[in-house]
């Protein structure tokens, strides 16, 4: 008994653990790694805690962090917004984009640099000759305009649109009504 006893004695006496060392050469201590995962994740949340300790003083301070906090949701439902009117009214929609197409290409560009500044980017570069675009913007004009003239023309509610023009074919078949079996019931109903 006395050679076990010594073999437990080398192996996991004087308070160590032969065995247990031995294996945590190897692979981790689970219950020790999630301590140290523990305080990890306690020195961040301090971290990031210290950030917001500095009390704000004033109106202004406040006033700049609501306004640090509009353009993300102010673009987001800007954009939702956008496809929203493209269903429920098309011709204004279109009306609009027609209006955006008169943009100068230099102006898109600056638009890009600031929201690409304030998103985080570093830099956007890239050459452009001003006249070059203002006059290809500004020989869109004309077309432009015939587009709104085109779409006010498409308004159900300016006069004439209906009108199918000098087409005879066109007007033969806008005369001739469509089969309706559902109406073609009803006034069976009603006659009965």
């Amino acid at each position: 008994m006395g050679l076990i006893a010594g073999v437990f004695e080398l192996l996991f006496g004087g308070g160590r653990n032969v065995v247990r060392e031995t294996a945590e050469v190897f692979r981790e201590n689970a219950e020790a790694g999630a301590e140290r995962v523990v305080a990890l994740r306690g020195q961040a949340m301090n971290q990031f805690g210290a950030e917001f300790e500095v009390p704000r003083k004033g109106g202004f301070d406040r006033f700049m962090d609501g306004l640090n906090r509009l353009p993300r949701p102010a673009l987001a439902l800007g954009t939702l917004g956008l496809f929203v009117a493209a269903m429920v009214d098309p011709l204004w929609f279109a009306a609009r984009m027609q209006g955006i197409a008169l943009v100068p290409e230099p102006l898109w560009w600056l638009l890009g640099v600031i929201v690409s500044f304030y998103f985080g980017a570093r830099h956007q570069a890239k050459v452009q000759d001003l006249q070059r675009d203002i006059s290809v913007t500004m020989m869109r004009a004309p077309q432009v305009m015939a587009n709104l003239r085109a779409l006010h023309e498409m308004r159900a509610d300016s006069p004439g649109a209906a009108d199918p023009g000098p087409d005879a074919e066109l007007t033969a078949e806008v005369i001739i009504p469509d089969e309706n079996p559902a109406l073609e019931d009803w006034r069976r109903l009603q006659r009965a």
